[in-house]
């Protein structure tokens, strides 16, 4: 009897380990079936952004990039504003993203640091050039830069971020020619502060926390534009020479084939609010030599070394 009962418990439990192996058989396709999509979609290819404006002005239209490049590269696109510029040429150099869009300066430092490769820029009505300007309120006497000048020690003056070449590199320059502006803390100006974005500079301008600022044309145009500054409260008082517009730079071991369809899929790009987020009326492609000037900008500021 007790050999009988051990028989059948002998036999249900072979028949149970044999429905576990068979479900777990099961299991093992599906599981090596999902890591084969794994696989074949590969990473999420990243992009840093720089905040051109503030991070929440640019949600949507990153949100649109997103999707536009992730149907072209056929695999998912994370698009990331980041908080400063410095944070986006870091991140391409410890390889936390495949792809950034930069200010010429801060490319220009990215290309020195990490190899960074520029592939794509923006038109600006058909052209891939802006200025730096130095806004100020319509309120204010001054018509010009060496107006504004004669009493620096009046002028509370804003810069925008540190690494932006038309909210601080050009201006700086030329301030600095005009031997009024050396550093933050060594200058003939009442006061001086970073705003960390163009619009955060035109809007302390219009809100008159600050009696002038640098700015990027382009965007300070679609600010006008877009009802977030009062174009009518504000005047240009300088305006630099052209500029080679903003580059989208991809990590130095990036292939070719990923190149052309990311130039291809931005060449493509008719979306208002995405081209809106950088002021731009489109794209084209773009090259490290378009970026010389700035490189011996950079050179002449001590931000890079030969």
């Amino acid at each position: 009897m007790k050999k009988s009962i051990f028989l059948t418990l002998l036999i249900s439990l072979t028949l149970l380990i044999a429905a576990c192996g068979n479900g777990n058989n099961g299991n093992s396709e599906d599981n090596s079936n999902e890591g084969n999509n794994e696989t074949a979609s590969g990473e999420a290819f990243t992009i840093g952004v720089i905040p051109v404006q503030t991070e929440g002005a640019m949600e949507g239209a990153m949100d649109k990039l997103q999707t536009i490049l992730t149907d072209k590269l056929g695999r998912d696109v994370e698009v990331e504003v980041y908080p400063d510029y410095n944070g986006v040429v870091e991140a391409m150099n410890y390889d936390k993203i495949d792809m950034a869009y930069f200010g010429p300066l801060s490319y220009v430092i990215a290309h020195e640091k990490s190899g960074a490769k520029a592939i794509i820029t923006q038109l600006i009505d058909g052209e891939p050039f802006y200025h730096s300007y130095i806004i100020t309120h319509k309120d204010n006497p001054w018509t010009s830069l060496e107006e504004m000048l004669e009493n620096s020690q009046e002028v509370n003056f804003a810069f925008g971020d540190p690494n932006s070449t038309s909210g601080s590199l050009i201006p700086s320059i030329e301030l600095q020619d005009r031997g009024v502006y050396q550093s933050e803390d060594e200058h003939e100006f009442a006061s001086v502060r970073f705003t960390g974005s163009h619009d955060a500079t035109a809007l302390a301008v219009q809100n008159k926390q600050v009696d002038a600022g640098a700015i990027d044309s382009a965007i300070f145009n679609q600010l006008v534009e877009s009802g977030k500054v009062d174009g009518d409260q504000i005047k240009t008082i300088w305006e630099s020479e052209k500029l080679f517009q903003y580059p989208w730079a991809v990590h130095e071991d990036t292939d070719e084939e990923t190149i052309e369809t990311l130039q291809a899929a931005f060449l493509e790009i008719d979306d208002q609010e995405v081209l809106d987020a950088f002021g731009a009326t489109g794209f084209t492609e773009a090259s490290n030599e378009d970026y010389e000037s700035i490189r011996q900008a950079a050179l002449k500021q001590g931000l890079i070394e030969e």
